[in-house]
């Protein structure tokens, strides 16, 4: 049995995150995203999880970090400039392998900005925000019932590859309400569980991993198995190792866990691609204005289709290869002066002439502004 509800995006992702297993947040309440907290404090100590409202964004992360490494599902949510705060903890997370999900529900920026306008502003920030070399997954859904879905599949993804994960929203799909239908039953949505180790206590290696393998089994602190957690360059033992060899062989498998299973991890959507011949790429709220943009045009007769990045990091470079091998041009749309865009570049090379709409007032595009940059790309 189902029900028919009428949620927010962001109470969405509480549901979502409910149904996933999540079993603590912790975090700082920040606008847009301040719904999520709110509800969670509510939600979670119906399903017997714990909530914990901590005295800023950094601790957030870290409580997340530690809920994790003694065996819950956990996440946090934020918005720009709570996000810049999370970014060592975020690094952290990445080097020790910890899954955890971040929500952030962008907003325009930098600093304070605008806190109750949309924004895309935090493309780059969500892949290359901390230091060094590292690797996580981004997703961003562009509905309220995606933001259910996306939150599963990010708890999911993050037990999976042992990785943070990062829910990228931005402030319209957040405060926007649509209808949901949910489970009456939440148990019976499959749970993705982490790997965790089948031998004795005294055999365990914190990050060694199994034949075939490139993510080590995760065991729960207080279960009996001992390792040891540090953001230093570590060897499978856990323990800090300052070699060169060290270094090279961790970043090596750290990033190609991810790239081993871009088949599993990248999700793009089509829509009226099947005859295309020019393309718009958007993705998030950004993404709403396609749809309705591309039927305008086909009604006047022009062969456009729509490309939507679900996952937006790993970026969909196959996709947007062969997307340039099927059309003449590109239009990139998104809510910032333009990142995204330099992505796509990069991966077309060239082939096809790549335009971009970048919008950053505050506001949406409307369908016919979108329509109008279609038309003098297509020119």
């Amino acid at each position: 049995m189902s029900r028919i509800l009428l949620l927010q995006g962001n109470q969405a992702v509480v549901e979502g995150a409910i149904a996933a297993g999540v079993k603590f947040y912790g975090g700082y309440p920040i606008t847009p995203s301040t719904e999520i907290a709110e509800q969670l404090a509510l939600r979670l100590p119906q399903v017997g999880g714990k909530f914990m409202q901590t005295e800023d964004e950094i601790a957030g992360l870290g409580t997340v970090i530690g809920a994790s490494m003694a065996g819950k599902k956990a996440m946090t949510a934020t918005s720009g400039p709570g996000f810049s705060l999370k970014q060592e903890m975020l690094g952290l997370a990445c080097s020790a392998e910890i899954p955890c999900v971040i929500v952030n529900v962008q907003r325009v920026g930098p600093a304070t900005g605008q806190p109750t306008s949309p924004a895309q502003g935090e493309v780059m920030q969500t892949r290359w925000g901390t230091h060094g070399d590292h690797w996580l997954i981004t997703v961003s859904p562009s509905s309220v019932p995606e933001c259910f879905d996306l939150t599963l599949r990010a708890v999911a993804l993050s037990e999976k590859y042992r990785c943070p994960v990062i829910l990228l929203m931005d402030e319209v799909i957040g405060h926007m309400r649509e209808k949901i239908e949910l489970p009456d039953n939440y148990d019976e949505i499959p749970q993705a569980e982490r790997k965790r180790p089948t031998c004795a206590p005294e055999d365990y290696l914190a990050y060694g991993c199994e034949e075939g393998s490139k993510v080590p089994a995760i065991a729960d602190f207080g279960s009996g198995y001992r390792w040891h957690v540090s953001g230093l360059v570590h060897d499978e033992t856990g323990f800090p190792k300052g070699t060169g060899e060290a270094t090279r062989t961790s970043q090596d498998r750290l990033r190609t866990k991810l790239e081993d299973n871009l088949d599993d991890i990248v999700q793009v959507e089509n829509y009226r691609m099947e005859d295309a011949e020019f393309a718009v790429v958007a993705f998030g709220g950004a993404a709403r204005t396609a749809y309705e943009a591309v039927d305008m045009a086909r009604k006047e007769g022009l062969k456009v289709g729509f490309v939507r990045p679900i996952t937006i990091w790993p970026f969909a470079e196959k996709q947007m290869q062969e997307l340039a091998g099927k059309v003449k041009g590109i239009l990139v749309h998104e809510l910032n002066c333009g990142q995204y865009v330099l992505e796509v570049e990069r991966a077309v090379a060239g082939k096809v002439p790549v335009s971009l709409y970048a919008k950053y007032d505050n506001e949406s595009a409307t369908p016919a502004e979108l329509l109008a940059e279609i038309k003098k790309a297509m020119a």
